[in-house]
């Protein structure tokens, strides 16, 4: 194995320290007057879902909108909390010592919004479907699942075939969503989940709007109704900050961000993500199956110019962000070095090396711009063909028929890719498989992040993708707004505990 610079060794919990180093500095104070129930939040967001069937469609767009608004599951995950898992219909639960038991009591109270009380057979039903329907997403998380039985109204027992210490982590996701047992709702333009907040219109093109579900089991919303208003474009959305129409704007322009700040009416936000912008390499074919190759390449980057380049990004060094179990500081397990990069292009015989990077079109040219001046300098050309999403998915995802790609992994937790040969990155090491089972089998929670912190110091070791940023985007906050949750916004936004001051 190649060895470079030693690894940082120390294991980092993810404290008061860091969540205020990627925290931006307040702009103007926050809110002054009494909250007002009856107000209304307008959240500009940029990507719309295609239809509201959270079960048969994907997208971040329909979890980011009602995943704790309108749909609950047993437990859900706090993102200003490290992703804790936290009670949800589940007040509690009980994992047996083997770890295949989960036992969990459910609330009192529970209603649907169309007033129908909560039972454990609609839990039982929605956790069984999402078992065997492969339609619905995320299905592959219940794959373990032996059994799911209701021995008395309150209780709900899964059983797994095996240990699988992401198995609650799971139930926070799509598939341990609990909707009606039978319910006839139309889930393609409606909902009728447990949420604090419930369906009341949606605009296709414009706007979804939410509102307060007085039968909430749980403390009431904090706004009468929220207007998650959709804007793709950067001017729009800032023009719609400066004017007022909106209270909250995510993932603003960098560029645009001093109007929005000369209003003295806004904050500017800055939270914690999983979403990892990787550059892949293909690892199962010539030339990047060289590992002198592909560390070369990672040391072509200057990853702290580039953050400063993207601007709403900083430097990720190694495969787990820091929401993410298994998350360890790898700050100088490799550094900026174009000599020693052109020293490995020479000893692998590719001092005149050409490569192909393939990407979506969905983002902006700057990070191509930047990897074919960083290569340049070192002697490698790439070319760089820019082609649509469906594209991306049948050439790079399926038929692994490329040399570098990017696109940003938004999901939490998702180190498992790096366990699974069959991935498109084409990265097959058994110790890392190995560690991987072993992380996923333990039922020591500290145990299993060790072995994820073993496993990916070996995959930065061996330079199996380069791990250019983690996204770090910016949001406009009101000043008469409170308590707007700051991490994870592109994949959730839980909105109850949200309130806005009364003029």
């Amino acid at each position: 194995m190649l060895r470079r610079t030693a690894l940082a060794t120390s294991t980092l919990l993810i404290g008061a320290l860091l969540l205020t180093s990627c925290t931006g500095t307040t702009t103007s104070p926050g809110p002054t007057g009494d909250p007002d129930p009856n107000a209304t939040l307008t959240v500009r967001l940029s990507l719309e879902p295609s239809n509201l069937d959270i079960r048969h469609t994907s997208g971040a767009a329909l979890e980011q909108a009602l995943i704790d608004n309108v749909y609950q599951g047993l437990v859900t995950r706090d993102g200003d909390q490290n992703n804790a898992i936290v009670p949800a219909l589940a007040s509690a639960w009980q994992i047996s010592p083997d770890g295949l038991t989960y036992t969990f009591t459910l609330r009192d109270g529970v209603t649907f919004h169309d007033g129908s009380a909560l039972t454990a057979d609609d839990v039982v039903t929605s956790l069984q479907t999402a078992k065997d329907d492969a339609t619905i997403q995320s299905s592959a998380d219940l794959a373990g699942v032996t059994s799911i039985a209701s021995p008395d109204a309150t209780t709900v027992v899964v059983t797994l075939a095996q240990p699988n210490s992401d198995f609650l982590f799971a139930l926070t996701g799509r598939a341990g969503l609990v909707f009606k047992n039978g319910d006839t709702t139309n889930l393609q333009t409606a909902a009728n989940g447990t949420g604090p907040f419930r369906v009341e219109n949606w605009s296709t093109g414009q706007s979804l709007t939410l509102s307060r579900y007085d039968g909430y089991w749980g403390e009431k919303a904090g706004v009468a109704e929220v207007v998650l208003d959709y804007i793709p474009d950067q001017s729009a959305a800032t023009n719609a900050a400066v004017s007022g129409d909106i209270d909250v704007a995510l993932e603003i322009d960098p560029e645009l961000q001093s109007q929005i700040e000369a209003t003295n009416t806004f904050t500017i936000e800055t939270g914690l993500t999983t979403d990892k912008g990787t550059l892949a390499f293909n690892n199962a074919r010539a030339p990047l199956n060289d590992q002198r190759i592909r560390e070369a390449l990672r040391l072509a980057i200057d990853h702290n110019a580039l953050a400063e380049t993207l601007v709403t990004a900083q430097p990720l060094n190694g495969p787990i962000p820091p929401l993410d179990p298994g998350y360890e500081d790898l700050t100088g397990s490799i550094s900026y070095n174009p000599d020693r990069a052109r020293e490995l292009l020479a000893e692998a015989g590719a001092e005149n090396l050409n490569l192909t990077l393939t990407i979506p079109n969905v983002y902006p040219g700057t990070l191509a711009t930047f990897l074919v001046s960083s290569f340049a300098d070192v002697g490698v050309t790439l070319k760089v063909d820019q082609v649509d999403f469906s594209t991306w998915l049948t050439d790079v995802y399926t038929n692994h028929d490329y040399d570098l790609s990017f696109v940003r992994h938004v999901e939490a937790r998702d180190f498992g890719n790096w366990a699974n040969p069959s991935y498109y990155f084409g990265y097959d090491n058994p110790e890392v498989q190995g560690l991987y089972a072993q992380a996923l089998a333990s039922t020591d929670e500290q145990q299993s992040s060790d072995l994820l912190a073993e496993a990916a110091r070996i995959v930065d070791n061996e330079d199996a993708a380069d791990w250019l940023f983690l996204s770090a985007p910016r949001t406009a906050v009101a000043t008469d707004v409170a308590n707007f949750p700051k991490n994870s916004l592109n994949v959730r936004l839980p909105l109850a505990g949200v309130t806005v001051a009364a003029e």
